[in-house]
């Protein structure tokens, strides 16, 4: 695969897996602006963990928190920081895994990718964070996150199943309705992700098990640390702004971005 294809693959995939503007409406529009063929399993899955390793580094000192905490969890016991945080991820994790396992074995994930699909729920869900962003209260802190709140969050992330919705813009939408502030919903909203891109990966990775060779390997390489070093970039530039600035550029640019997908859909 040429090199320039990987490259816009993987930056486009790290820097929109994070930022709340729907990472599968710009995959579409990549190849219908650009010509280029579909990437293949293989560089998803090589993406995807690149942006695994983007997020579990820059949250760092909270994933060495709850790999701490999972042996006590093993055991039946919830007896430290790390053992809770752990146990709301696992929790926060389980409804998108189910559901995502039956659209699977349905055959409706391909049913569901469809630009104009894409382009009303890229311009609706991005006008749902802008609501909750501006409705939304800002009395819990990230440290405040509670068992329910997990289950409540994990439910939203569920909706990130179909395309456009975005995974990132959800669960940060939920947090800003359950009264978590921008910067702590987004941190929530980012742990999150680990499980549930490791867990995407990993299904992945079963349907390009056996196609391996040294010319993939390569592809594969090039796409994971690109991805990675564009996703670093990206979570780098959102937290800095939202120290400043809402969600609402996001949201502005998701109502260009659906219009375009329709407007590619529909003319």
């Amino acid at each position: 695969m040429p090199i320039l294809h990987l490259l816009l693959v993987a930056i486009v995939q790290g820097i929109t897996e994070f930022l709340p503007v729907s990472s599968s409406g710009h995959l579409i529009l990549l190849p219908a602006l650009t010509g280029l063929d579909d990437q293949g399993l293989a560089v998803d899955v090589a993406a995807h963990a690149g942006t695994l390793g983007a997020v579990v580094l820059f949250f760092w000192s909270d994933v060495r928190i709850a790999l701490g905490g999972i042996p006590s969890l093993l055991r039946g016991r919830v007896d430290s920081q790390g053992a809770w945080l752990a146990l709301c991820l696992a929790v926060a994790t389980v409804p998108v895994i189910l559901v995502g396992l039956v659209l699977k074995v349905l055959g409706l994930e391909e049913a569901m990718r469809s630009a104009a699909l894409i382009g009303w729920t890229t311009i609706i869900f991005g006008l749902v964070l802008y609501w909750t962003d501006q409705t939304g209260a800002e009395t819990r802190e990230a440290s405040d996150w509670t068992l329910r709140h997990a289950i409540v969050m994990g439910v939203w992330q569920v909706i990130a199943l179909i395309p456009g919705v975005s995974r990132s813009g959800i669960t940060i939408s939920g947090g800003r309705l359950l009264g978590y502030g921008r910067k702590d919903a987004a941190r929530l909203s980012m742990l999150m992700s680990i499980p549930t891109i490791l867990a995407s990966a990993a299904l992945l990775s079963l349907d390009v098990i056996g196609q391996a060779d040294m010319q993939l390997a390569r592809d594969a390489g090039i796409a994971a640390l690109f991805s990675l070093a564009a996703a670093l970039l990206a979570l780098k530039l959102m937290f800095r702004l939202l120290d400043s600035v809402s969600f609402t550029p996001y949201v502005i640019y998701r109502v260009f971005l659906g219009a375009a997908l329709l407007a590619y859909a529909y003319l």
